[in-house]
Protein backbone atom coordinates (compact mmCIF):
# COMPACT_ATOMS: atom_id res chain seq x y z
CA UNK A 1 0.00 0.00 0.00
CA UNK A 2 2.76 2.73 -1.08
CA UNK A 3 2.00 6.08 -2.14
CA UNK A 4 2.76 5.43 -5.36
CA UNK A 5 0.27 2.50 -6.34
CA UNK A 6 -1.81 3.84 -8.94
CA UNK A 7 -5.35 4.30 -9.08
CA UNK A 8 -7.48 0.70 -9.19
CA UNK A 9 -6.70 -0.77 -12.52
CA UNK A 10 -4.96 1.58 -14.23
CA UNK A 11 -1.89 0.45 -14.32
CA UNK A 12 -3.31 -3.08 -15.71
CA UNK A 13 -2.43 -3.48 -19.62
CA UNK A 14 -1.39 -7.25 -19.34
CA UNK A 15 -3.51 -9.05 -22.04
CA UNK A 16 -5.41 -12.35 -21.24
CA UNK A 17 -5.31 -15.51 -22.98
CA UNK A 18 -8.84 -16.12 -23.60
CA UNK A 19 -10.48 -19.71 -23.72
CA UNK A 20 -13.94 -21.17 -24.90
CA UNK A 21 -14.74 -24.17 -23.87
CA UNK A 22 -17.70 -26.83 -23.43
CA UNK A 23 -19.05 -27.43 -20.31
CA UNK A 24 -22.01 -29.44 -21.05
CA UNK A 25 -24.12 -30.48 -23.90
CA UNK A 26 -25.65 -27.22 -24.59
CA UNK A 27 -23.44 -24.49 -22.52
CA UNK A 28 -19.78 -23.10 -23.25
CA UNK A 29 -17.91 -20.71 -20.94
CA UNK A 30 -15.99 -17.94 -22.55
CA UNK A 31 -12.97 -17.11 -19.77
CA UNK A 32 -9.86 -14.87 -20.02
CA UNK A 33 -7.91 -15.75 -17.29
CA UNK A 34 -9.55 -13.77 -14.13
CA UNK A 35 -10.83 -11.23 -17.00
CA UNK A 36 -15.19 -10.89 -17.24
CA UNK A 37 -16.39 -14.38 -18.52
CA UNK A 38 -19.10 -14.94 -20.53
CA UNK A 39 -21.41 -17.77 -20.47
CA UNK A 40 -23.15 -19.04 -23.87
CA UNK A 41 -26.75 -21.65 -24.14
CA UNK A 42 -26.65 -22.97 -27.64
CA UNK A 43 -30.21 -24.06 -27.53
CA UNK A 44 -31.96 -26.05 -31.09
CA UNK A 45 -33.11 -22.68 -32.64
CA UNK A 46 -31.55 -20.20 -30.68
CA UNK A 47 -28.67 -18.90 -29.22
CA UNK A 48 -28.31 -17.03 -25.21
CA UNK A 49 -25.18 -14.92 -24.20
CA UNK A 50 -25.38 -14.00 -20.52
CA UNK A 51 -22.96 -11.14 -20.25
CA UNK A 52 -21.69 -9.50 -22.94
CA UNK A 53 -18.24 -7.78 -22.32
CA UNK A 54 -17.80 -4.50 -21.94
CA UNK A 55 -17.96 -3.10 -25.35
CA UNK A 56 -19.14 -4.37 -28.61
CA UNK A 57 -15.46 -4.67 -29.93
CA UNK A 58 -14.92 -7.32 -27.44
CA UNK A 59 -18.24 -8.69 -27.61
CA UNK A 60 -17.09 -9.53 -31.43
CA UNK A 61 -14.67 -12.00 -30.72
CA UNK A 62 -17.39 -13.98 -28.81
CA UNK A 63 -19.42 -13.52 -31.47
CA UNK A 64 -16.87 -14.91 -33.86
CA UNK A 65 -16.41 -17.65 -31.34
CA UNK A 66 -19.95 -19.04 -31.79
CA UNK A 67 -19.75 -18.66 -35.00
CA UNK A 68 -16.99 -21.52 -35.38
CA UNK A 69 -19.80 -23.73 -33.38
CA UNK A 70 -22.66 -22.67 -34.54
CA UNK A 71 -24.84 -20.13 -37.34
CA UNK A 72 -27.53 -20.41 -35.18
CA UNK A 73 -29.35 -17.10 -34.21
CA UNK A 74 -28.34 -14.75 -30.86
CA UNK A 75 -31.66 -14.35 -29.79
CA UNK A 76 -31.29 -13.55 -26.12
CA UNK A 77 -28.66 -11.33 -24.25
CA UNK A 78 -29.24 -11.78 -20.29
CA UNK A 79 -27.52 -9.41 -18.10
CA UNK A 80 -26.66 -10.88 -15.22
CA UNK A 81 -26.69 -7.64 -13.16
CA UNK A 82 -26.18 -3.87 -14.01
CA UNK A 83 -22.10 -3.51 -13.93
CA UNK A 84 -20.93 -1.55 -17.37
CA UNK A 85 -18.36 -4.40 -17.47
CA UNK A 86 -20.93 -6.65 -18.05
CA UNK A 87 -23.48 -5.34 -19.89
CA UNK A 88 -21.84 -2.54 -22.09
CA UNK A 89 -21.13 -5.05 -25.11
CA UNK A 90 -24.85 -5.79 -25.56
CA UNK A 91 -25.40 -3.86 -29.04
CA UNK A 92 -23.30 -6.17 -30.55
CA UNK A 93 -25.50 -8.94 -30.97
CA UNK A 94 -28.32 -8.39 -31.97
CA UNK A 95 -30.22 -9.87 -29.76
CA UNK A 96 -34.24 -10.09 -29.88
CA UNK A 97 -34.52 -9.91 -26.39
CA UNK A 98 -32.52 -8.14 -23.71
CA UNK A 99 -33.32 -9.98 -20.46
CA UNK A 100 -32.66 -8.81 -16.72
CA UNK A 101 -34.09 -8.65 -13.07
CA UNK A 102 -36.43 -6.01 -12.03
CA UNK A 103 -34.10 -5.42 -9.65
CA UNK A 104 -31.49 -4.87 -12.22
CA UNK A 105 -33.38 -2.53 -14.24
CA UNK A 106 -34.27 -0.55 -11.32
CA UNK A 107 -30.47 -0.06 -10.50
CA UNK A 108 -30.03 1.03 -14.43
CA UNK A 109 -32.44 4.02 -13.69
CA UNK A 110 -30.99 4.75 -10.53
CA UNK A 111 -27.33 4.52 -11.33
CA UNK A 112 -26.41 2.97 -14.60
CA UNK A 113 -24.53 6.17 -16.03
CA UNK A 114 -22.28 7.05 -12.91
CA UNK A 115 -21.60 3.54 -12.93
CA UNK A 116 -20.05 3.30 -16.45
CA UNK A 117 -18.20 6.31 -15.75
CA UNK A 118 -16.94 4.98 -12.78
CA UNK A 119 -15.63 1.75 -14.02
CA UNK A 120 -14.37 2.86 -17.12
CA UNK A 121 -11.91 4.92 -15.22
CA UNK A 122 -11.24 2.15 -12.56
CA UNK A 123 -10.09 -0.11 -15.53
CA UNK A 124 -9.42 0.66 -19.05
CA UNK A 125 -8.15 -2.64 -20.18
CA UNK A 126 -11.44 -4.01 -19.71
CA UNK A 127 -13.35 -1.88 -22.07
CA UNK A 128 -10.87 -1.99 -25.30
CA UNK A 129 -12.75 -0.32 -28.05
CA UNK A 130 -15.12 1.99 -25.61
CA UNK A 131 -15.42 3.97 -28.45
CA UNK A 132 -17.55 1.38 -29.96
CA UNK A 133 -20.23 1.72 -26.89
CA UNK A 134 -23.29 3.45 -27.74
CA UNK A 135 -24.50 6.49 -26.11
CA UNK A 136 -26.56 6.47 -22.83
CA UNK A 137 -27.23 3.02 -21.04
CA UNK A 138 -28.24 -0.64 -21.98
CA UNK A 139 -31.87 -1.15 -21.26
CA UNK A 140 -33.06 -4.54 -20.83
CA UNK A 141 -36.42 -5.35 -23.03
CA UNK A 142 -38.30 -7.92 -20.88
CA UNK A 143 -37.73 -7.83 -17.06
CA UNK A 144 -38.81 -10.71 -14.29
CA UNK A 145 -39.02 -10.90 -10.83
CA UNK A 146 -37.80 -14.59 -9.14
CA UNK A 147 -38.24 -16.97 -12.37
CA UNK A 148 -38.41 -16.86 -15.77
CA UNK A 149 -38.47 -20.20 -17.87
CA UNK A 150 -37.08 -19.99 -22.05
CA UNK A 151 -37.40 -22.85 -24.06
CA UNK A 152 -34.87 -22.89 -26.50
CA UNK A 153 -36.74 -25.09 -28.88
CA UNK A 154 -36.78 -28.40 -26.55
CA UNK A 155 -34.78 -26.98 -24.06
CA UNK A 156 -35.24 -25.26 -21.20
CA UNK A 157 -33.68 -22.56 -19.67
CA UNK A 158 -34.52 -20.97 -16.03
CA UNK A 159 -33.13 -17.43 -15.19
CA UNK A 160 -33.60 -17.24 -11.51
CA UNK A 161 -33.02 -14.47 -8.65
CA UNK A 162 -31.56 -16.84 -5.75
CA UNK A 163 -31.04 -13.79 -3.19
CA UNK A 164 -29.06 -10.52 -2.98
CA UNK A 165 -25.09 -10.90 -3.27
CA UNK A 166 -23.05 -9.28 -5.81
CA UNK A 167 -25.71 -6.43 -6.41
CA UNK A 168 -29.59 -6.87 -5.57
CA UNK A 169 -30.11 -7.70 -8.45
CA UNK A 170 -27.80 -10.79 -9.06
CA UNK A 171 -29.70 -13.47 -11.63
CA UNK A 172 -28.40 -16.90 -12.81
CA UNK A 173 -29.33 -19.18 -15.84
CA UNK A 174 -29.78 -22.72 -15.07
CA UNK A 175 -29.72 -25.54 -17.38
CA UNK A 176 -31.90 -28.24 -15.35
CA UNK A 177 -32.07 -31.09 -17.56
CA UNK A 178 -27.63 -30.89 -17.50
CA UNK A 179 -27.14 -29.16 -14.38
CA UNK A 180 -25.01 -26.34 -15.81
CA UNK A 181 -25.21 -22.84 -14.23
CA UNK A 182 -23.91 -19.55 -15.76
CA UNK A 183 -23.66 -17.46 -12.14
CA UNK A 184 -22.58 -14.29 -12.89
CA UNK A 185 -20.23 -12.54 -10.22
CA UNK A 186 -22.20 -14.15 -7.74
CA UNK A 187 -19.25 -16.92 -8.14
CA UNK A 188 -15.93 -16.08 -8.95
CA UNK A 189 -12.92 -18.60 -9.17
CA UNK A 190 -9.20 -17.64 -8.23
CA UNK A 191 -10.42 -14.07 -8.53
CA UNK A 192 -11.19 -11.70 -5.88
CA UNK A 193 -14.69 -11.07 -5.70
CA UNK A 194 -15.69 -7.02 -6.20
CA UNK A 195 -18.30 -6.29 -3.61
CA UNK A 196 -18.53 -2.69 -3.82
CA UNK A 197 -22.32 -3.19 -4.51
CA UNK A 198 -22.80 -6.29 -2.65
CA UNK A 199 -25.07 -7.31 0.66
CA UNK A 200 -22.29 -8.81 2.88
CA UNK A 201 -25.19 -10.29 5.66
CA UNK A 202 -26.85 -11.96 2.30
CA UNK A 203 -24.66 -13.21 0.02
CA UNK A 204 -23.57 -16.37 2.05
CA UNK A 205 -27.12 -17.64 2.09
CA UNK A 206 -27.82 -16.70 -1.46
CA UNK A 207 -24.57 -18.84 -2.77
CA UNK A 208 -26.34 -22.06 -0.16
CA UNK A 209 -29.24 -21.50 -2.29
CA UNK A 210 -27.24 -21.86 -5.38
CA UNK A 211 -25.78 -24.76 -4.14
CA UNK A 212 -28.85 -26.51 -3.53
CA UNK A 213 -29.10 -26.90 -6.85
CA UNK A 214 -26.46 -29.15 -7.19
CA UNK A 215 -24.67 -27.79 -10.02
CA UNK A 216 -22.28 -29.95 -12.32
CA UNK A 217 -20.76 -27.40 -14.17
CA UNK A 218 -20.49 -23.54 -13.11
CA UNK A 219 -19.11 -20.33 -15.34
CA UNK A 220 -18.40 -18.49 -12.24
CA UNK A 221 -17.69 -14.12 -12.98
CA UNK A 222 -14.29 -14.63 -13.15
CA UNK A 223 -12.04 -17.46 -13.13
CA UNK A 224 -11.72 -20.83 -15.29
CA UNK A 225 -15.14 -22.58 -15.84
CA UNK A 226 -15.96 -25.30 -13.48
CA UNK A 227 -16.24 -28.64 -14.79
CA UNK A 228 -16.98 -31.11 -11.91
CA UNK A 229 -18.88 -31.33 -9.09
CA UNK A 230 -16.31 -30.96 -6.87
CA UNK A 231 -14.65 -27.94 -8.58
CA UNK A 232 -18.10 -25.80 -8.30
CA UNK A 233 -18.05 -27.03 -4.78
CA UNK A 234 -14.72 -24.89 -4.33
CA UNK A 235 -15.66 -22.15 -5.92
CA UNK A 236 -18.78 -21.88 -4.07
CA UNK A 237 -16.88 -22.08 -0.79
CA UNK A 238 -13.75 -19.99 -1.70
CA UNK A 239 -16.44 -17.49 -2.60
CA UNK A 240 -18.36 -17.69 0.37
CA UNK A 241 -15.52 -17.67 2.34
CA UNK A 242 -13.80 -14.74 0.85
CA UNK A 243 -17.38 -12.51 2.10
CA UNK A 244 -17.76 -14.50 5.25
CA UNK A 245 -13.50 -13.08 6.38
CA UNK A 246 -14.32 -10.01 4.61
CA UNK A 247 -17.58 -9.21 7.01
CA UNK A 248 -16.26 -10.90 10.05
CA UNK A 249 -13.17 -8.55 10.65
CA UNK A 250 -14.94 -5.08 9.50
CA UNK A 251 -17.28 -6.22 11.92
CA UNK A 252 -14.71 -6.73 14.85
CA UNK A 253 -12.91 -3.39 14.07
CA UNK A 254 -16.74 -1.33 13.91
CA UNK A 255 -16.96 -3.31 16.90
CA UNK A 256 -14.15 -1.76 18.37
CA UNK A 257 -14.72 1.36 17.45
CA UNK A 258 -12.43 1.88 14.83
CA UNK A 259 -12.80 4.28 11.21
CA UNK A 260 -12.68 3.44 8.12
CA UNK A 261 -8.64 3.53 7.79
CA UNK A 262 -8.10 1.69 10.29
CA UNK A 263 -10.53 -0.91 9.50
CA UNK A 264 -9.13 -0.85 5.96
CA UNK A 265 -5.49 -1.85 7.01
CA UNK A 266 -6.50 -4.26 9.36
CA UNK A 267 -8.61 -6.52 7.02
CA UNK A 268 -6.20 -5.84 4.29
CA UNK A 269 -3.79 -7.64 6.11
CA UNK A 270 -5.99 -10.40 7.50
CA UNK A 271 -7.29 -11.48 4.14
CA UNK A 272 -3.86 -11.04 1.83
CA UNK A 273 -2.18 -14.05 3.24
CA UNK A 274 -5.08 -16.13 1.89
CA UNK A 275 -6.32 -14.23 -0.97
CA UNK A 276 -3.75 -11.93 -1.83
CA UNK A 277 -2.47 -14.31 -4.81
CA UNK A 278 -6.12 -14.06 -6.37
CA UNK A 279 -6.42 -11.68 -9.57
CA UNK A 280 -7.53 -8.28 -8.81
CA UNK A 281 -7.22 -8.47 -4.98
CA UNK A 282 -5.59 -5.09 -4.39
CA UNK A 283 -8.51 -3.67 -7.20
CA UNK A 284 -10.87 -4.87 -5.46
CA UNK A 285 -9.88 -4.59 -1.72
CA UNK A 286 -10.42 -0.66 -0.94
CA UNK A 287 -14.07 -0.96 -2.70
CA UNK A 288 -15.05 -4.03 -0.89
CA UNK A 289 -14.42 -2.87 2.31
CA UNK A 290 -15.46 0.28 2.05
CA UNK A 291 -18.75 -1.07 0.88
CA UNK A 292 -18.21 -3.86 3.98
CA UNK A 293 -17.60 -1.10 6.44
CA UNK A 294 -21.14 0.63 5.22
CA UNK A 295 -23.15 -1.96 5.72
CA UNK A 296 -21.74 -2.91 8.86
CA UNK A 297 -22.48 0.96 9.96
CA UNK A 298 -25.41 2.85 8.47
CA UNK A 299 -25.74 2.32 4.87
CA UNK A 300 -28.09 -1.11 4.27
CA UNK A 301 -28.09 -0.66 0.46
CA UNK A 302 -24.81 0.36 -1.03
CA UNK A 303 -24.37 4.03 -2.11
CA UNK A 304 -23.83 4.94 -6.05
CA UNK A 305 -20.11 5.47 -6.96
CA UNK A 306 -19.24 7.96 -8.98
CA UNK A 307 -15.76 8.68 -10.41
CA UNK A 308 -15.44 11.45 -8.36
CA UNK A 309 -16.30 8.82 -5.22
CA UNK A 310 -14.01 6.24 -6.24
CA UNK A 311 -11.19 8.71 -6.42
CA UNK A 312 -11.78 10.05 -2.85
CA UNK A 313 -11.57 6.74 -1.75
CA UNK A 314 -8.47 5.59 -3.19
CA UNK A 315 -6.72 8.53 -2.38
CA UNK A 316 -8.25 8.05 1.87
CA UNK A 317 -6.96 4.41 1.93
CA UNK A 318 -4.55 3.78 -0.14
CA UNK A 319 -2.49 7.71 -0.21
Amino acid sequence: MSQTKKFASQADLEEKKISFSQISEHAWAYTAEGDPNTGIIIGDDAVLVADTQATPAMAADVIRRIREVTDKPIKYVVLTHYHAVRVLGASAYGAEHILASQDTYDLIVERGEQDKASEIGRFPRLFAGVETVPPGMTWPTMTFTGKMTLWLGKLEVQLLQLGRGHTKGDTVVWLPGEGALLSGDLVEFGATPYAGDAYFKDWPKTLENLAALKPKALVPGRGAALTTPEEVAKGLDETRAFISDMYANVQKGVAAGKDLNAVYKETYAALKPKYGHWVIFDHCMPFDVTRCYDEATKYTDPRIWTAERDIEMWKTLEG
